[in-house]
């Protein structure tokens, strides 16, 4: 390794790792995607999300991903280095496969969809062989997306990527981020979920997310986070949209967040720009109360803005909507 690029590799506060494609948002608002003519092309994918977001915010950041060789490679390449992430370890697929596409639909501010095209895709074939481990040693925090276990490839480099984090003294926090698409069945899900999730210092999930990696229906919070609390974890957060989040510590404390009305334009990209704002407060010394503050007024800012990544709010943005809430 060089100096230069081993100079690169410190003082990272979060690495993330896996999906980063593109969303197309419909630009036509209260109908559905048969009658949508027009969309507006931004970066997508959770983790990829995370890292602009809290690049926004002001951390050190890079992402470990692979990218279609292609135009639209390029362009979030090109988006993530004016983010201000680094880069060095997104790669590029040289065989000919494309990037997810993510097309959206928003019927009305309480009913969005997205559909997505997942099928042999440049991020599932993101391996051991495409970054360094000196590269995840380096950082204080590593981010893994739950939809990067969901093929191999991509599956044994994410386990890979936590385990070297693990014996290196690195955080790990899992984002459970389901995305049925390109899971083959519950089961496999519940497994591979359920393997990154126990090795993890932090999970942050919704609801739903908690019960897919459980593979059971109707369980708790405290059933959840009793099972997980057997293995590494020392936080857990549940999200339960409107009605807000709660995070558990091992120890036994419940905390519960805030939740902030906003003019809702649709109901995706909440859960990237939470886990961005919840990141940057932990990593700022704030308490775990402040940081679910922080994570619940940047959801709820992005959720009033069209996009995901080019919605992620400011520290200041952060900062104004908490203050007004709180007089």
């Amino acid at each position: 390794m060089d100096l230069g690029k081993g100079l690169e590799m410190m003082k990272k506060n979060l690495i993330t790792f896996g999906r980063a494609a593109v969303d197309l948002n419909a630009t036509e608002y209260n109908q559905t995607m048969e009658e949508t003519m027009t969309f507006s092309k931004y970066v997508g994918g959770s983790p990829a999300n995370v890292a602009i977001g809290t690049a926004k915010l002001g951390l050190n950041v890079g992402m470990i991903a692979k990218v279609s060789d292609d135009q639209h490679g390029n362009f979030v390449l090109d988006y993530m280095v004016k983010a201000g992430v680094d880069t060095q370890y997104i790669t590029r697929d040289t065989e000919g496969r494309k990037i997810g596409l993510t097309f959206t639909e928003i019927k009305s501010p309480q009913e969005s969809s997205i559909l997505m095209y997942r099928d042999n895709v440049a991020d599932l074939y993101l391996d051991v062989n495409d970054f360094d481990d000196e590269y995840i040693q380096s950082a204080e925090t590593l981010l893994v997306s739950g939809t990067s276990l969901s093929r191999s490839p991509s599956r044994e480099a994410a386990l890979h990527a936590i385990e070297t984090a693990k014996q290196n003294n690195v955080e790990v926090i899992v984002e459970l981020d389901y995305r049925p698409y390109t899971w083959k069945s519950d089961v496999e899900t519940s497994i591979y979920m359920t393997m990154a999730a126990r090795r993890a210092d932090v999970v942050i999930g919704t609801r739903d997310e908690f019960d897919v990696l459980e593979n059971k229906d109707n369980q708790s919070d405290e059933e959840s986070v009793k099972n997980l609390f057997q293995y590494d974890p020392k936080l857990i957060v549940v999200k339960h949209g409107v009605k807000g989040s709660k995070a558990f510590t091992k120890e036994g404390e419940v905390i519960e967040g805030d939740v902030y009305k906003t003019k809702v334009l649709k109901t995706f990209g909440a859960g990237d720009s939470f886990a961005s704002g919840f990141i940057y407060a932990l990593k700022k010394n704030k308490s775990i109360q402040e940081a679910l503050k922080y994570g619940s007024a940047a959801a709820s800012i992005v959720v009033s803005r069209h996009s995901s990544s080019d919605a992620m709010p400011t520290v200041e943005d952060i900062e104004t909507l908490i203050q007004k809430h709180e007089e």
